[in-house]
């Protein structure tokens, strides 16, 4: 969760780490810090609160230095305060770290510093034992310190360390958590994301697991923990610092709203070919391995396990094979029954999230095939998996998710479609008029955000409610779920889905007058089931806000408000029906005045367990 920056040059580092910082705001944080390496001293900073709290109490400081490390921090052990931000010192303030992720024996490691070397720790935090000891291990050569003290660790970590005694070096080390280092020019960076370094440069090493870094002004050295060196290839990055701004929108979350039609397109169009055949290039899938699998797994959490909800009812439909979607945090705990014949989908946007990744390495370990469908080129998920789907979503800012989420349903509709068309469970017919519908989907959807006004006014009358129900039915659900979180997330307000046939069995009790229902009614086929249910919670007087199909009339007797999307085959609704749901998720919050890109507590990666 948390955000490592790290630079060594000939500059003064400290507006450059801040900056970084900034570009990782999207991450989650509740206070941030720098240390430099300053006149052969370290010079540590640190601040609870936003980055601007850290700007205003050292604006004026001549703090100067050209070797340093900043942090944003996402509390998990320690209260947000000043003393628990990073960086972290040892207690000579001779070293300081950086750390993302967790230290599971730090307990241990505490008491033992504390009892044989008579160490005294300042903070609650398991980050300080990393540089306490660094600190204890330090013979002289800190790269030999960090891989000793990383001997003694536990957990799933990258940290980054400074050394007032080794002016000019950045050392860092990652096990399980996001790590990259940066090329510049006469000088070079460390990071956890991308985007804190686009500024300054366009070219970047990923580090593996089990990997320490080495970066001075002049080079950058891979190395194991055995101190072999390892060689890497350069990764270009071929999105700008422009992608990822708001270019005139009021919050990155509206921004990424308004670029799913390019980004559906994107992702649909470089998988098909100029006769609409679907060409899953690095994915190989052929006819004998779909018939080896005698079960699907689609493991993910939070929105992306919302994708595979769908992602479950366009296979089963299209290629006729059972998949169970699991939510990946539980995954691994219940010893699933995951063997040779088994196909593993991890969805990730980010392809750092923790929870899944473990849930991947679990399914290998039992011999199953992996695919990954992912947002981020070189990111852990895609690097450790058989194969990979990339969606094509571009940068997604904003903690919510949202074309994240449409790009991941237009991956899961090409996979089903293969499978189907592989194994002859579609017809060619049917094959050719779901592409026809996928390919129309972003149009529809620039139809629908052109009317977002209508939704904006929805929000304004509705917007200081207590709780929303979300119903649906078939795969309606799936997307009530969705609509339900994104409401969560970035409003605050008490809501949650259920499919409509449950109402009855308990929810029904909490209906009362102007109770806000949103009854996603897209199904032809189960439009008749759906409509008794939102009769049901009328008769109880909810203020129902239904989603239909256009030209459904009838939705409207028993409906407070409709809002229309474009007619399509009951099959890619979703695609349509939750662009209303991101919108009124957006407009309430930002009627509610909330911090709509970096909602309290949340991260755009979750990189603990």
């Amino acid at each position: 969760m948390c955000g490592i920056v790290g630079y060594v040059g000939n500059d003064n580092c400290r507006d450059i780490i801040i900056d970084g910082l900034k570009k990782l705001e999207y991450r989650g944080y509740d206070s941030a810090g720098i240390a430099l390496i300053d006149k052969g001293s370290i010079a540590v900073r640190k601040q609870k609160g936003k980055i601007e709290n850290l700007e205003r109490a050292i604006a004026g400081e001549k703090l100067y230095g050209t070797t340093g490390i900043g942090h944003t921090r996402w509390a998990t052990h320690g209260v947000p305060s000043d003393e628990n931000a990073h960086p972290h010192s040892n207690q000579d303030e001779s070293i300081a770290i950086v750390h993302n992720g967790i230290v599971e024996n730090y307990v241990e490691l505490k008491e033992w510093l504390m009892a044989e070397h008579g160490i005294h720790f300042k903070t609650e935090t398991d980050s300080e034992v990393i540089a306490q000891l660094i600190g204890v291990l330090n013979k002289g050569c800190l790269e030999d310190a960090v891989l000793a003290a990383v001997d003694k660790m536990k957990g799933a970590y990258a940290f980054a360390a400074i050394s007032k005694d080794e002016p000019g070096k950045i050392v860092a080390f990652r096990k399980d958590a996001p790590l990259i280092a940066g090329l510049g020019k006469g000088c070079n960076f460390i990071a956890s994301d991308i985007p804190a370094l686009l500024k300054y440069l366009d070219k970047i090493y990923l580090i593996e697991n089990g990997e320490m870094v080495i970066c001075t002004p002049e080079k950058i050295q891979i190395m194991d923990q055995k101190k072999n060196p390892i060689k890497r290839d350069v990764l270009q990055v071929t999105w700008s610092l422009e992608d990822a701004e708001k270019e005139g929108y009021e919050h990155f979350m509206l921004k990424e709203i308004h670029e799913q039609p390019k980004a559906i397109r994107e992702t649909l169009m470089r998988r098909l070919d100029d006769d609409d055949q679907i060409k899953l290039d690095g994915i190989s899938l052929t006819l004998e391995d779909l018939e080896n699998f005698n079960k699907i797994y689609i493991v993910a959490c939070g929105t992306a396990y919302h994708a595979g909800l769908v992602g479950k009812y366009a296979i089963e439909k299209m290629a006729r094979v059972p998949v169970e979607v699991d939510v990946a945090s539980e995954f691994r705990y219940r010893d699933p029954f995951v063997d040779d014949k088994t196909l593993f989908i991890a969805i990730s946007q980010s392809g750092e999230t923790l929870d899944t990744l473990a849930a991947l390495r679990e399914a290998k370990r039992k011999g199953a095939r992996v695919l990954s469908i992912v947002n981020v080129v070189g990111s852990s998920v895609a690097r450790e998996s058989d194969d990979v789907f990339y969606t094509w979503a571009g940068p997604e800012i904003a903690v919510a998710s949202t074309k994240a989420y449409t790009t991941q349903l237009v991956c899961m509709y090409l996979i089903a479609l293969y499978m189907g068309k592989l194994k002859g469970t579609i017809s060619k017919e049917y094959y050719a008029e779901m592409i026809a519908e996928l390919k129309a989907i972003p149009e529809k959807v620039e139809k629908i955000i052109e009317k977002a006004g209508e939704v904006e006014e929805l929000a304004k009358f509705l917007y200081n409610r207590d709780q929303v129900f979300f119903i649906g039915r078939g795969i309606d659900s799936a997307v009530a779920y969705e609509g339900s979180l994104k409401l969560k997330e970035v409003s605050y307000i008490n809501s949650f889905a259920i499919a409509a046939g449950e109402l009855k069995h308990g929810t029904i009790a909490l209906m009362e007058p102007e109770t806000i229902v949103i009854a996603l009614a897209s199904q032809d086929r189960l439009f008749d089931k759906m409509y008794s249910n939102i009769v049901e919670v009328k008769a109880r007087l909810a203020h129902v806000v239904s989603i239909a199909k256009e030209g459904n009339t009838k939705i409207e007797q028993e409906s407070t408000e409709v809002i229309y999307i474009p007619n399509c085959a009951d099959e890619v609704t979703p695609l349509l029906t939750v662009i209303p749901l991101q919108l009124f998720a957006y407009y309430v919050a930002r009627e509610r005045d909330e911090d709509i890109d970096k909602p309290r507590n949340l991260a755009k990666s979750v990189t603990v367990e």
